[in-house]
């Protein structure tokens, strides 16, 4: 299915959050996740499916001074 993450169309086989974010390599990374602009805990990526054409974002935190 095409899924938009972080504005970049990806043709992924994941059915959630979760297996979207191992898809894409970043289960080890400390990453916020948004799907439509809506925040998705990590404890709950598991239970969010997606469906063709969802928005995803995936952030990794910066530090700076």
């Amino acid at each position: 299915m095409n899924i938009l993450v972080n504005d970049e169309t990806h043709v992924v086989t994941a059915g959630t959050l979760a297996s979207l974010v191992a898809e894409l390599g970043f289960s080890e990374a400390r990453i916020a996740t948004a799907i439509d602009g809506e925040f998705v805990p990590k404890a709950t990526r598991g239970q969010h499916a997606l469906a063709e054409g969802m928005r995803v974002e995936i952030v990794a935190p910066m530090q700076g001074g």
